[in-house]
């Protein structure tokens, strides 16, 4: 049976403030489908990508929510950064994968751009292969002058309309969205802070300048160090390592070498395994050669579940994970219940007065489902933050203060993360609450029974907050994750008892 996945790539004008990257990265995850695979920030460039994969519908949708996040949290008037920009969301690539084709990612990037121009009033236009005029296929090209040249010539040039939205910048300033095939974002640092040097390998190597095929390439300052920034467009017609190879030949004509590289986001393993070849003079180097392709191989007719692989690291003698990621894992088991409740009841004759009110809690569960999986993960590196904490020097009385401050503010944060489980189990429990009272029959038991994982979610939650704010010296923070958690343990009392007395009206079981 088919199973489409289209990858997404956003670019977001934002790396400095780490709090706006994680609103965003939030408003797309929060939909259903979605699985984050990376997210790279460079503060240089003041620039962050994030990359996703998700069937085409779930993948469009957090797209058009993390383009509305960051016109709600970014101002291109005050944006500075070392790498070309003209928006908040600068570009949004559409990557077909699996069970899909380029003509259905082009499909996606209209509707998206139509999308955001009507609903959020932000230019956009159309690149690569969803282009509407062939001028517009260079992403250079649509991004001249930057934003500030932009929000002039939007006005008075025909030829910089967009291809929706108005013809005007607002802080947001405009979007370019389209469809292409992977591409791989790699930077050379050089070992001198003359970027004129970065520069001059940057216009040598790139194709609009008569260099390497499927090459884009700018020189800029990162770090303290020129930097050759590059996209690769077609990495089999142009191999990674014969662009590396070609800067360092470049470089040593100006008596400087490479410092090191870096890759921004995800890579092709076929990429990788050419340059393999490459270096190591493996001519017949084969993928089945490689380790972990045959590994994956082998597990792909008998993988286990991921259930049985995180009570597998559970079970290990290892600290992390524990109670805290075991309480975001059993929250996670009550929103699935809840979903399956959901589906059993969406579409059944006898339940069609309630099925928008079944849609909704299907959106929600599954939403919840995605934040408390995430949770499992985000308590183990709590907790792993704290340990670091604890490694700090103390050797002198400014080491030991520091290692104090920091124990403190990574205490508060290994409260904080079971604090927010607590808060999600009790949003699953209210969920279930709807699901016994409107649900299938059949799967009324099932709708008990999220309730009462999300309930041990939320005691086992509770126990992580409780030992975390007992060694906090705050007092007041302390005071104020318990009395969080203590109305979320008498909100979660009521809805037990709502529960109890549903259950008995419409006759199928009792929770006593």
């Amino acid at each position: 049976m088919p199973n489409p996945l289209v990858e997404c790539i956003p670019n977001f004008s934002e790396a400095r403030r780490p709090e706006v990257v994680e609103a965003i990265v939030q408003a797309i995850t929060a939909i259903p489908g979605v699985t984050l695979l990376d997210c790279h920030s460079d503060s240089d460039h003041n620039r962050t990508v994030v990359t996703f994969v998700g069937a085409p519908g779930a993948v469009e949708e957090a797209a058009f929510q993390g383009i509305r996040k960051a016109a709600e949290l970014i101002n291109l008037t005050k944006h500075t950064g070392s790498h070309p920009r003209i928006g908040a969301t600068d570009v949004v690539p559409l990557v077909p994968i699996r069970d899909v084709i380029m003509a259905d990612c082009v499909a996606m990037a209209r509707r998206l751009g139509k999308r955001v121009g009507q609903e959020l009033k932000i230019p956009v236009y159309l690149y690569e292969e969803a282009a509407t005029r062939p001028e517009r296929q260079n992403l250079e090209e649509i991004r001249r002058g930057q934003y500030e040249g932009l929000k002039s010539e939007i006005k008075t040039n025909p030829e910089r309309k967009p291809d929706y939205g108005p013809a005007r910048l607002g802080p947001a300033g405009a979007t370019v969205i389209g469809a292409r095939h992977t591409l791989i974002a790699f930077n050379v640092y050089l070992d001198t802070d003359d970027v004129s040097i970065a520069k001059a390998i940057a216009r040598n190597i790139r194709a609009s300048s008569g260099g390497l095929p499927c090459v884009k390439a700018l020189g800029m300052l990162v770090e303290g160090r020129a930097q050759v920034s590059m996209n690769l467009t077609n990495y089999r017609q142009t191999a990674l390592a014969h662009v590396v190879e070609t800067i360092r030949r470049d470089a040593a004509r100006y008596g400087v070498s490479i410092y090191h590289s870096e890759l921004v986001g995800l890579i092709p393993q076929e990429a990788l395994m050419d340059a393999a070849s490459w270096y190591l003079q493996l001519n017949d180097l084969k993928p089945g050669q490689i380790l972990e392709q045959r590994l994956y191989q082998c597990a792909s007719t008998s993988e286990p579940s991921a259930g049985a692989s995180f009570l597998d690291d559970l079970a290990a003698g290892t600290p992390a994970p524990g109670g805290g990621s075991t309480a975001a894992h059993a929250g996670a088991m009550g929103a699935a219940l809840v979903a399956m409740v959901a589906r059993l009841t969406i579409g059944k004759k006898n339940y069609q007065a309630v099925q928008a009110q079944m849609n909704e809690i299907l959106k929600q569960a599954e939403r919840l489902r995605a934040e408390l999986t995430e949770a499992v993960l985000a308590d183990s590196a709590a907790f792993e933050a704290v340990m670091a904490a604890f490694k700090l020097p103390k050797n002198t009385e400014k080491e030991e203060s520091d290692r104090n401050t920091a124990i403190e503010e990574a205490t508060k944060g290994a409260a904080q993360v079971p604090l927010k489980v607590s808060q999600k189990a009790v949003s699953v429990m209210e969920l279930a609450e709807r699901a016994v009272a409107l649900g299938n029959l059949n799967a009324i038991s099932d709708a008990a029974s999220a309730a009462a994982m999300a309930r041990a979610s939320l005691t086992a939650a509770g126990y992580n907050v409780r030992v975390n704010v007992a060694s906090l010296s705050d007092g007041a923070a302390g005071d104020s994750f318990l009395n969080q958690l203590r109305a979320l343990e008498e909100r979660a009392a009521k809805i037990e008892e709502s529960i109890q007395k549903t259950l008995s009206e419409r006759g199928k079981l009792s929770l006593a």
